[in-house]
């Protein structure tokens, strides 16, 4: 029984997990922090007296070292109230919003 349970944890224990995982979403990881407080500001600035809770979602596609298109979605409860995507370079730290 031992050698059964030493045989199931040792890949565990050899095999690191995550070791690579912020070194392969960095840019996404980036581009999300940057929507989101860029989003965040936005927000508290406009003032608006809704009944409804809206709360955002964010999704990050990476289109190459320096690119991440960022969409983000509103909801309110199961109904999608707006979408926005955004273009960011987080070489530049700069955030282009796409007009559909």
């Amino acid at each position: 029984m031992k050698k059964l349970i030493a045989l199931i944890l040792f890949p565990f224990l050899v095999i690191p997990f995550g070791a690579k995982a912020n070194d392969n979403f960095s840019v996404e990881i980036e581009a999300l922090t940057l929507v989101m407080e860029q989003y965040k500001a936005d927000t508290e600035s406009s003032v608006e007296l809704d009944i409804e809770d809206k709360k955002p979602s964010y999704m990050a596609l990476k289109q190459d070292e320096c690119n991440a298109t960022v969409e983000v979605t509103k909801t309110t409860g199961l109904e999608v109230v707006n979408t926005e995507s955004f273009d960011v370079n987080v070489c530049l730290k700069e955030i282009y919003k796409v007009i559909n």
